[in-house]
């Protein structure tokens, strides 16, 4: 496989993302995250087609605790592969397994959204014992089911597009109104076509046969959250087309979520940590101190 390294000095012009980077070499490739400050970790995933760039509102307000947040391969700082047939589940959700196992991550609070959800959660599925909590932001767990019509579309356009205009679709996907520097940082990553064929596999890698990588794996984790006793909290958004409303399936599934309070994020699209990201951070950081926990539990 061919890997494209990134040209950090496109990352120059981001005014608001002052973090150190990282790298840890993954089966020759190299992923790059942030690791900020000390205390109890989260570990935060981004999902299609942003970057670790989307959680950075929640370093302040997260500042007593250890925030890491990874680039997935083919995506922000870390390397992209030329060819998108040459992404697969399994590389992202092995990736993952690598990260935490190198940086010995135990006590986990997951914070997923978005693809972020279908491999953290899956993650989750397969080393329970290393996570304290879980928060779950607008994203699902497939299981082989044929696609929603909106999501066929999204699919065919990342698929057939000839180069994926990737701020323009956190814009899109977004309920207010985002500034250009934000829109650039989103397309730091992708100076050109051959650097976006991470993004464009995402949305095909979504199963829709039951026999189709991934579902075992996401079959697994629904398992494992069906008998979730430690502290989980599900906030989706209310303006997502294709997420929102889907916050009941998680609820119903996950029997320690409604001993939490449940939290509508309100006007905010599927980049909800975009737009609402210091009110969702606040929200973690009450939820780790135990203070959404309803009072009759």
């Amino acid at each position: 496989m061919k890997i494209l390294k990134p040209d950090l000095t496109n990352f120059n012009a981001i005014k608001d993302f002052p973090y150190k980077e990282n790298f840890i070499d993954f089966d020759n490739i190299q992923m790059h995250y942030i690791d900020e400050g000390k205390g109890e970790t989260i570990l935060a995933l981004h999902g299609q087609p942003s970057w670790c760039y989307l959680y950075r509102k929640f370093i302040p307000v997260l500042k007593n605790y250890r925030f890491i947040a990874p680039d997935l391969i083919g995506f922000g700082k870390s390397d992209k592969i030329v060819g998108w047939k040459n992404y697969s589940f399994e590389l992202h959700f092995k990736s993952l397994v690598n990260l935490i196992n190198t940086l010995e991550l135990n006590d986990i609070t997951l914070v997923v959204q978005d693809w972020g959800g279908l491999l953290g959660l899956s993650l989750l599925g397969e080393y329970p014992e290393r996570f304290k909590r879980v928060v779950i932001l607008n994203t699902f767990l497939p299981i082989g089911k044929p696609l929603t019509p909106l999501f066929k579309v999204w699919k065919a356009f990342a698929k057939n597009h000839p180069s994926l205009p990737v701020g323009k679709v956190i814009q899109k996907a977004s309920f207010q109104d985002l500034s250009k520097d934000v829109v650039d940082a989103y397309d730091a990553p992708f100076p050109n076509r051959k650097h976006k064929d991470g993004a464009k596999a995402f949305p095909s890698l979504v199963p829709t046969k039951p026999n189709q990588e991934g579902v075992a794996r996401m079959k697994k984790a629904r398992q494992v959250l069906s008998e979730w006793g430690k502290p989980a909290l599900v906030m989706f958004s209310d303006k997502d087309k294709m997420f929102s409303g889907l916050e009941k399936f998680f609820y119903k599934l996950i029997p320690s979520s409604v001993e939490q309070q449940k939290i509508i994020i309100k006007d905010a699209g599927h980049f909800l940590q975009e737009e609402k990201g210091e009110d969702i951070a606040d929200y973690i950081d009450r939820f780790i101190r135990n203070e959404l926990k309803l009072k009759n539990q």
